[in-house]
């Protein structure tokens, strides 16, 4: 892991994985103000203070994090599950079995406030984004892109491949946080 210089109130610790960056969030979350990447993690704060308590800390691995467990309702009827399951090789029974039959985990935020990336589900729903992106993806809409799995919290354009749909907010400025899906979280997916 490398201790990288971010402007003049942070750090960016540019890590090898995205596990060894989960690792590091953990340990550090609580006691500095830190963001998740895909394998980074920012700590905010006066440089030297933020290098000091990175060398003070040992990262958690990813194993000994006691996960909240968030639970979402899936009407799997997405504009993209027949082609996926052509793309796997399953059936489309099979593809909302794999993927509501393992846990995912939020591995960090991005792309629109309230949107995480969900790692960690059946090895088989590995898929491309779509060869095209779409203008306009409705909020709620459930896809899948190379590993992950995520949830859009509003409407915009996107390219993943869409299996389902859910009514589950994601987004609500007036909740504490605001966003519902936090990096750590597990997600199980249900049919609705």
């Amino acid at each position: 892991m490398r201790v990288l210089p971010c402007g003049d109130r942070a750090v960016l610790l540019d890590c090898g994985s995205l596990d060894e960056a989960r690792g590091w969030f953990a340990a550090l979350d609580g006691r500095a103000e830190v963001v998740l990447g895909a394998r980074t993690v920012l700590v905010r704060g006066e440089p030297a203070w933020c290098r000091d308590l990175v060398g003070a800390t040992t990262p958690r691995t990813v194993d000994d994090v006691a996960p909240a467990t968030v639970e979402i309702p899936v009407t799997y009827d997405g504009a993209d599950l027949a082609d996926v399951a052509e793309l796997t090789g399953l059936t489309v029974d099979e593809v909302v079995a794999a993927h509501t039959g393992s846990p995912w985990t939020v591995a960090f935020g991005g792309f629109a406030p309230g949107f995480s990336y969900l790692v960690g589900g059946d090895d088989r729903l590995h898929v491309p984004r779509r060869p095209s992106p779409r203008t306009s993806v409705p909020a709620g809409s459930v896809g899948l892109a190379g590993e992950f799995s995520g949830v859009y919290p509003r409407e915009s354009p996107g390219g993943w491949q869409l299996i389902g749909r859910t009514d589950v907010v994601l987004w609500d400025v007036d909740r504490r946080p605001p966003a519902l899906l936090q990096p750590g979280a597990r997600v199980r997916f249900v049919v609705a």
